[in-house]
């Protein structure tokens, strides 16, 4: 089950950022579940990683290679996270990345590690290390469909987004794709995702641009409440195009940036596992952004908003304690006003008087839905997307394993 539509973009390639994907057999033979990423020298890169107290092996290697040094290639492997898997796991991790660099002449810290799949099984690191010669045979910077494929895990279908615009005269692309379907909760991102340009932009401006767009994109999606143990994404720049980002054109990198970014953490939520409504939910008039969220999430992570969204049963009431339950200092709840698209479902602390319940199933039938939230206390609003809670959504994690 997903939303939207399920076609790919056109994926524009970014000079200086090629990719790979082979089939290692690691869970299920002829899949394709390895996914290498090789980026020209020269190149700056940012990461934001998961903030879950058990990050995955993976996750602490990139981390410290990060610091290390500027990365060359990044390994991806589905079907196996390498996550609660102790000293053995950070072992591992280091063998495929010593294997990519054997292979191609570069230092082992120039590799990062990620890794998506089942937790608490060790990874079969021969079954991976022995499929990076073939991934390296297939590098190309048209691969970005296939890498988009090769990183799924209870992904229905690869998600990418990609842009170009002009820079006094020259073009400047950002290009990128992610996985992510269950296990979703933002505290950074919430998934996998790799995004690359061709623009030149120092150290200290990509970590802000990244940080900022990732603030306003996946770290505002949510589908069942739960922070992964393998998150991150990635932002590189190649610097092939010669545009530079300075202070003068950043803001303008930005808004493109976090548009790329905000496609992507969308088609994570329309394609969230079992979903069938893709949900926005605005959290508007409040002090701050703080107990704007708050609100916001309290209906977005709601077992009983998202069934009866899963239902098309506009049981408002529900919305209504959400909401009241929110951390939020003096709420005052006469003042608070509750929508469903352009509907005024409840005002005053009670049930809108222009409100009729065929209105509510009316609007409840549709596959997309914006629940907005008017508190009426401020000037702060915050906007973030979830999916509903169906039955398909119980089926796929109690049979994850099987």
């Amino acid at each position: 089950m997903a939303t939207g539509s399920e076609k790919f973009p056109n994926m524009h390639p970014v000079e200086g950022f090629r990719l790979a994907t082979a089939c290692a057999g690691i869970k299920v033979t002829d899949r394709k579940d390895l996914v290498l990423m090789e980026i020209a020298g020269g190149s700056t890169a940012a990461a934001v990683f998961t903030q879950n107290k058990f990050c995955a092996a993976p996750v602490i290697i990139a981390k410290q290679h990060l610091q290390q040094a500027q990365p060359s290639y990044l390994l991806i492997n589905t079907g196996n996270a390498n996550a609660g898997t102790g000293d053995q796991g950070i072992a591992d991790s280091l063998s495929c990345c010593q294997a990519v660099a054997g292979a191609t002449g570069v230092n082992p810290n120039q590799v990062l590690p990620f890794s998506t799949g089942v937790i608490g099984e060790p990874l079969p690191t021969k079954t991976i290390c022995d499929a990076v010669p073939k991934a390296l045979q297939q590098l190309s910077d048209n691969g970005w469909k296939d890498a988009a494929e090769g990183i799924l895990t209870t992904d229905t279908r690869p998600k990418g987004a990609s842009v170009q615009w002009d820079i006094n005269g020259s073009t400047v692309t950002v290009t990128g794709i992610c996985k992510g379907s269950g296990m979703i909760k933002p505290n950074m991102a919430t998934m996998l995702g790799y995004i690359a340009t061709d623009a030149s932009i120092d150290d200290e401006l990509l970590h802000a641009a990244l940080r900022k767009a990732n603030g306003k994109s996946f770290n505002r999606i949510t589908v069942d409440g739960d922070t992964s143990t393998n998150d991150a994404v990635l932002l590189v720049a190649t610097g092939t195009s010669g545009v530079e980002i300075d202070e003068s054109n950043f803001e303008l990198f930005l808004a493109q940036l976090t548009d790329i970014c905000v496609q992507l953490a969308q088609s994570i939520i329309r394609d969230g596992e079992g979903a069938s409504k893709f949900i926005t939910v605005n959290a508007e008039g409040a002090n701050n952004a703080q107990e704007a969220l708050s609100v916001a999430y309290a209906v977005a992570e709601s077992p009983l908003v998202k069934t009866a969204l899963t239902a098309s049963d506009p049981n408002w009431g529900r919305i209504l304690a959400a909401v009241g339950r929110a951390d939020v200092a003096d709420l005052d709840v006469s003042k608070i006003q509750i929508s469903l698209n352009s509907v005024l479902i409840a005002e005053n602390g009670a049930r809108a008087a222009s409100y009729t319940e065929e209105q509510g199933q009316q609007i409840m039938q549709a596959e997309d839905i914006v629940i907005t939230i008017q508190l009426n206390r401020g000037q702060v609003n915050e906007t973030l997307w979830t999916t509903d809670l169906s039955y398909e959504y119980v089926r796929i994690n109690a049979e994850y394993r099987t």
